[in-house]
């Protein structure tokens, strides 16, 4: 008696999409893996609708809705597995940006008829809200990372994702240092691997899309950027792109923040 193919689940909150089109850009290799899988729900390559539970859930994009607030928790309760894909998901997004300003404000300033905005305060990971079991990371995420990550799941088995800076990525690929040979400003040394070190290969410093590795040396690498002329103000704006919520560049944006104020 063949055994029932294990189901998989995609959904999307406050994002762009690019994460799910990064396994959709699989091609040849999502092939393979929907032949040994369901896809029970997933918009942007199917409208077939599998109801839970489901064994593995990928969830893109930040919580910023109450109603999206309790859509999680539904996802979450109706999946064996759930699993964070890209920035938005594992710590807020470029959107997170909101949490350092007032957002009544911002609805005021956008929205005509303010009072019909229902949103949240702030823009959350997924794990702020729900127990993840894992968050990929990245803006967007790396397919073959996606790709380890899914079958790791499905065959029960951790994932065998890389939590090496970019730094090191550029020590592989044998590139020079731009920060070292030109001076260049890069979040490389705090940034987790995953990109192939893409914007220092094409000489420019590293923009931090895949968030801070474990255990990064952020108030180091200030100093250095200080070193190569980079203001405070500068700094602040350095660690606020798109990974703005994630705890290690949020509290160093926030520490350069306040010695700014301290020193004006």
């Amino acid at each position: 008696m063949s055994r029932e193919k294990p189901t998989l689940a995609v959904f999307k909150f406050a994002s762009c999409d690019g994460c799910q089109l990064s396994l959709l850009d699989c091609e040849d290799e999502l092939l393979a893996v929907t032949d040994r899988i369901r896809i029970a729900h997933f918009p942007e390559a199917t409208r077939t609708r599998i109801d839970g539970p489901w064994d593995l859930t990928l969830v893109e994009g930040s919580i910023t809705t109450p109603q999206a607030a309790e859509e999680i928790r539904e996802i979450r309760r109706a999946s064996k597995f759930l699993v964070t894909i890209g920035a938005c998901a594992t710590t807020g997004g470029i959107q997170a940006l909101r949490n350092f300003a007032d957002v009544e404000e911002f609805t005021r300033q956008v929205y005509a008829h303010p009072e019909y905005i229902e949103t949240l305060a702030t823009s959350d990971a997924i794990s702020q809200h729900v127990p993840v079991d894992f968050e990929l990371r990245g803006c967007p995420i790396d397919k073959y990372q996606l790709l380890e990550v899914v079958s790791a799941f499905l065959y029960g088995r951790r994932p065998q994702v890389s939590s090496a800076s970019v730094c090191e990525e550029c020590k592989r690929a044998g590139q020079v240092c731009v920060m070292v040979a030109h001076g260049t400003p890069c979040l490389g040394p705090v940034t987790h691997a995953g990109c192939g070190a893409l914007c220092p290969g094409c000489n420019r410093g590293c923009y931090g899309c895949f968030g801070p590795k474990e255990t990064p040396n952020a108030p180091g690498l200030s100093g250095q950027l200080e070193t190569l002329g980079m203001d405070r103000a500068t700094r602040v704006r350095f660690y606020r792109t798109f990974n703005a919520g994630a705890d290690a560049f949020r509290e160093e944006s926030e520490r350069q923040e306040q010695e700014t104020g301290s020193q004006s």
